[in-house]
């Protein structure tokens, strides 16, 4: 079925910065808003811009009129089409600037934008406990202990990261095996390129693992002596994703003993880690007699008796009740302190940051606790047998979830996903998404804030993210809004491919100097892909983003190295005969293609196993970089030219939506499994 004919605009630079999408709504809104002559004059746009996105609730119509008046223009100019764009664009930009993306509801404390923040003032406190924790976890790192340690009272910590290794280092400390670190360049001089390339790799390796960098460059790593905040901000949010990674149920079936019901599994399931944390801290503090319910690591920990009873009831040993006979909120302070390092757990706070209620370092701590005693036992099998059907998901059903999850916070929108199948319920989250893919998309005064507890309003929040869907072609027949408030895994996760996949065409699309203005086709990017490992000299071909022999890496190697000669080891690189070397290989593949500058989400894993989605998301991205370099869309034109053989089997969009079906098996609409 075609779609609707194409807008086209004068200028090209400013329409490949829309979708035809994009620009058909914004069309709508502008037609709709001419005055009885059919004219529009420019002081007629403030309400209609009100209309648009979500700028009602950061701007009044005279914050948008002075915005629109700021070069001098008179008020009572006709406006074009092309120039509605551009006062969009004005007005789109400077929402961001001011809302600064740093209302991420949802969020763990630690990661609502401490790397976004406007204030450029840094906690020497939180310095200190961040240089003991690197000392502490890699001071016997091979390339890392000639450095270390670090005097947290000096400017060490930003001298030493400047070359990018140590923040790899960290990010492998909080989730092993992110990176390769073969990948990272180790010399013992770098130039710039090469510390630009493991600021790099550093910093799509954090995206990947949850942290949120939508404001941070590169650069800003290398300059940290002159951007603390950000810097700081970053390691904050890698150490706690470490501290709070063993508070889940896969990891510590013991929390199991923190609820009474199968209803209560399920929400603890769906907690952020953070809640979880508290969760348990109040069931142990309830044991203890303590009668206030904790809420925060700030407030309600500032005059040290929640502290006091907590290790009461974990360290009965320790004779914590004197904490709990001092009055002095400093002079208890002291004692849990004290009390803490007998425990072993002495790395986060000091007295005056527990009297100072420092969120994240109070955090730090209470999480410290947890992983040397948490005072739980081990659930009975009978209990463990129970629930594990609930608690354990399929594996290629949970590395989807991740990558998803993953994919949505990297893209910096307001709310931070801890669950994807629970946090898309309301639909909320669907709607941010696909504004931030396709501003104007959405119909915000239709759609109902969070937190939405009625399940019609979550219904009809659903019902506009398919109904967009649909305007994009997506395949949702027979899916509507229910489907996804049930929390239909199999669906959710069809949707979100769709609308990734629909994004990374876009991205492609808009480089308009390589594409000719045509659409790009999921056949484009493997004939691209086959030509530039051709023109490399290499012989070797893959016949769809199916193929078996993706499973050994040497396609996706030799890729990376037509696309960048220099940056594959080819001496670190096995031949992929059996799984052991097959992981090594793709490992490889994804931190050297994060190092050049792909953001990806997927795992070794997804390689080994040739999972279509990811291995088209993989290839999509390596050429995305491509293309962005000096030169590097010459040989598009050509790749739309070749292989009729391959054209002539069928657009690949069809193999990527066959694959779909390996997410919708039983019990999804057969028309799923065909993706536009």
């Amino acid at each position: 079925m075609s779609g609707p004919k194409a807008i086209a605009l004068s200028d090209s630079s400013l329409e490949s910065q829309f979708t035809d999408l994009e620009l058909r709504n914004l069309q709508s809104k502008f037609l709709s808003s001419r005055n009885s002559s059919g004219r529009i004059r420019l002081r007629d746009l403030p309400p209609v811009m009100l209309q648009l996105k979500n700028f009602s609730e950061i701007f009044r119509e005279r914050d948008i009129k002075a915005i629109l008046s700021e070069s001098g223009s008179n008020m009572n100019h006709e406006v074009d089409f092309e120039s509605f764009l551009r006062a969009y664009l004005n007005i789109n930009a400077r929402a961001q600037t001011k809302a600064g993306k740093t209302k991420l509801k949802n969020a763990p404390s630690f990661l609502k934008a401490p790397t976004t923040t406007l204030r450029h003032t840094i906690s020497q406190s939180e310095k200190e406990s961040y240089v003991n924790h690197i000392n502490r976890y890699l001071g016997e790192d091979s390339f890392l202990r000639k450095y270390l340690p670090i005097d947290p009272n000096t400017s060490a910590l930003f001298d030493l990261v400047k070359n990018g290794v140590l923040l790899c280092k960290l990010i492998n400390v909080a989730v092993p095996g992110t990176i390769d670190e073969r990948a990272i360049n180790t010399k013992a001089v770098l130039n710039p390129w090469e510390k630009n390339e493991n600021h790099t790799l550093c910093l799509n390796s954090a995206k990947a693992i949850g942290c949120t960098v939508v404001n941070i460059s590169a650069q800003d790593l290398a300059e940290a002596e002159f951007k603390p905040h950000l810097l700081l901000g970053l390691m904050s949010q890698i150490i706690k994703i470490q501290l709070l990674s063993s508070l889940d149920l896969k990891k510590t079936p013991q929390l199991l003993e923190l609820v009474e019901e199968e209803k209560d599994v399920e929400e603890l399931m769906n907690l952020a880690p953070e809640k979880v944390l508290l969760k348990w801290m109040n069931f142990h503090l309830k044991k203890a007699g303590y009668e206030k319910e904790v809420t925060n690591f700030s407030t309600d920990l500032k005059d040290g008796a929640a502290y006091a009873h907590l290790l009461t009831a974990l360290a009965p040993e320790l004779g914590s009740k004197t904490v709990l006979a001092t009055d002095d909120p400093a002079e208890r302070a002291n004692l849990i302190v004290e009390q803490a390092e007998k425990m072993d757990c002495k790395s986060y706070v000091t007295a005056k940051d527990i009297v100072e209620g420092s969120t994240n370092l109070n955090l730090a701590f209470v999480a410290e606790i947890f992983q040397h005693r948490n005072g739980l036992h081990a659930p009975p099998e009978e209990t463990q047998n129970t629930y594990a059907e609930m608690i354990t998901d399929d594996a290629e059903t949970s590395r989807e979830e991740r990558c998803f999850r993953m994919w949505i916070n990297s893209l910096g929108i307001e709310t931070y996903v801890n669950n994807l199948f629970e946090d898309m319920r309301p639909g909320w989250v669907i709607l941010e998404v696909l504004d931030n893919i396709f501003p104007g998309s959405v119909n915000w005064k239709k759609a109902n804030k969070p937190p939405v507890k009625i399940t019609l309003r979550k219904v009809e929040n659903c019902n506009q993210a398919i109904k967009i869907g649909k305007e994009l072609n997506f395949s949702l027949v027979n899916v509507d809004g229910n489907d996804f408030v049930q929390g239909n895994k199999k669906l959710i996760v069809a949707f979100l491919w769709q609308l990734m996949r629909f994004s990374m065409l876009k991205l492609l699309k808009n480089l308009r100097s390589s594409t000719q203005g045509k659409e790009i086709t999921d056949n484009d990017i493997l004939n691209w892909a086959n030509d530039k490992v051709k023109s490399s000299g290499k012989e070797t071909r893959i016949e769809s983003f199916k193929d078996k022999t993706l499973s050994n890496g040497i396609f996706f190697l030799e890729l990376l190295t037509a696309v960048d000669p220099r940056v594959v080891n080819w001496d670190l690189v096995t031949n992929g005969e059996n799984d052991e070397e097959k992981k090594s290989n793709a490992t490889y593949i994804i931190s050297v293609a994060r190092k050049l500058g792909c953001s990806i989400f997927l795992l070794p894993e997804d390689i080994m196993e040739v999972n279509s989605k990811m291995i088209l998301t993989l290839t999509a991205s390596i050429m995305y970089w491509s293309l962005n370099q000096k030169g590097g869309g010459n040989t598009l034109t050509s790749a739309r030219n070749s292989d009729a053989s391959l054209a002539e089997s069928g657009d690949e969009a069809e193999d990527a939506a066959a694959e779909t079906a390996s997410v919708a098996s039983e019990g999804v609409p057969a028309e799923l499994e065909e993706i536009a």
